[in-house]
């Protein structure tokens, strides 16, 4: 019997990238591996921010979800306690699924990026303390 099934799951947030001007308090940033996560995935909701339109069905691929946000390019914020607050839910981790681009390459500023320049991704675990 899975108990999550009669209660609301908690919610995961998952962007493309996190803004470090945000970082207020101690925080711990570690490589996942995408085999996991599918695990993790499972057990949460994905409250995502993803930020890049020409990515966004690539990445939902590589992840099995929809990774689109309910707002074109939403922001996030800081909670009264220094911690990422989206969507009404304060979170004490933050997931970032982010691409690895052909060796050399570095996206000019404000350049949307084509998915043949992506040879990867990389997830990270933002983790507060």
């Amino acid at each position: 019997m899975n108990l999550l099934s009669n209660q609301v799951r908690p919610g995961l947030l998952l962007g493309n990238s996190f803004p470090f001007s945000l970082i207020r308090r101690p925080v711990r940033v570690f490589p996942f591996g995408l085999d996991s996560f599918a695990a993790v995935l499972a057990r949460h909701r994905v409250l995502s921010f993803w930020g890049h339109a020409n990515t966004l069905a690539l990445a939902g691929e590589l992840l099995g979800c929809d990774l689109t946000p309910p707002l074109e390019r939403p922001a996030l914020r800081l909670s009264a306690n220094a911690l990422p607050y989206y969507l009404g839910e304060e979170f004490t981790r933050c997931w970032i699924l982010s691409p690895d681009y052909k060796e050399d390459f570095r996206p000019q500023i404000g350049q949307e990026i084509g998915v043949d320049m992506i040879l990867g991704w990389q997830l990270l675990c933002l983790e507060w303390q």
